[in-house]
């Protein structure tokens, strides 16, 4: 297995690359160009923070993997048509509680862990134009056991948006920053990342497209799995060769929304990344697909999400938007 393929387990913080809503959720994971109520897609693209988020708090819960609790919660304010909207938003993670040992087994008591990120965002309409630029400042804790850090990161994204053609084009970098405090006197690089997103409405059926391609800032990110190794008739083990194709489409990830303006949505997703590292040999098991739906009632719409990881691992997210103005 090539190791060098590997984005996960080689820096801190690795909460921030969550899912920052229900909608991006039912959408594969990554959608950057999201432009409407919900504030809390501005956490992953600042530049589509946007005068129809005015006055609108969304608040995101999903009991993730193995009962970790995660939620995301963000609010938008719009001072007025000159100075334009501004974000705050909070990304928090408890990983609950764990039985602590020493190195001779015995017992130390339990302990616990957890993960807050507290972010402000802006974005600003270029004048004259369909350019949209925003940025969020992120201050972030991290706590595990008697290990903890505190660091500090920035968000940047770009945004063009006809309103005519209803086409979106997104860059984003986000997660640049460093550790003020290290764990345990070992600094370690934050999880940056470079991505671009297209959505596109179709003009004469009630939906939406959206392509995402993530984690631009590695090319390389198919690897050799050892469990599609193959035997010839001599005994020599071949290697899985994954292919140009196949590593295009592990940063590729497919959203489809039906009824994209109306008070019902139909959200639906396919991460082929985790699709390729989650699947298991000959069981189908649906992995890297997810859905949800959300619904408007009166000034508070809820939402819905289900994404599936393995036969084992899956998680619901569950989201309310309210309308306080």
């Amino acid at each position: 297995m090539d190791a060098t393929a590997q984005i996960g387990g080689r820096s801190v913080y690795q909460f921030l690359n969550l899912p920052g809503s229900t909608k991006q959720a039912a959408l594969g994971g990554r959608v950057l160009t999201a432009v409407g109520y919900d504030p809390t897609t501005a956490i992953f693209n600042p530049a589509t923070i946007n005068p129809e988020m005015n006055n609108q708090l969304q608040v995101n819960y999903a009991n993730w993997l193995g009962d970790v609790n995660y939620g995301t919660a963000a609010y938008a304010y719009t001072w007025d048509r000159h100075v334009q909207t501004f974000q705050v938003g909070v990304t928090y993670l408890d990983y609950g509680n764990f039985d602590g040992f020493n190195e001779q087994g015995v017992a130390t008591g339990e302990f616990g862990g957890n993960d807050i990120a507290v972010s402000a965002g802006y974005s600003y309409n270029i004048p004259f134009s369909d350019i949209y630029l925003g940025a969020n400042v992120k201050v972030i804790s991290s706590r595990l056991e008697q290990y903890s850090s505190i660091g500090g990161a920035v968000d940047f994204g770009a945004l063009y948006y006809d309103e005519d053609k209803a086409v979106r084009i997104a860059l984003v970098v986000r997660n640049i920053g460093t550790q003020f405090t290290l764990y345990n006197e070992v600094r370690e690089p934050l999880p940056l990342e470079v991505a671009v997103g297209f959505s596109n409405t179709m003009k004469k059926l009630p939906l939406r497209l959206h392509v995402t391609l993530e984690n631009l800032q590695q090319w390389n990110l198919a690897f050799s799995n050892d469990a599609n190794a193959q035997t010839d008739l001599d005994g020599n083990v071949i290697d899985e060769d994954p292919g140009f194709f196949n590593n295009v489409l592990r940063h590729t990830i497919f959203g489809l929304e039906f009824f994209p303006e109306q008070p019902f949505q139909i959200r639906l997703g396919y991460n082929f990344r985790r699709g390729q590292e989650l699947s298991i040999q000959d069981t189908r098991a649906f992995s890297g697909v997810s859905a949800g739906f959300s619904l408007k009632i009166n000034k508070m719409r809820f939402s819905y999400t289900h994404a599936r990881y393995t036969l084992a691992s899956h998680t619901s997210l569950f989201g309310v938007n309210i309308n306080l103005q």
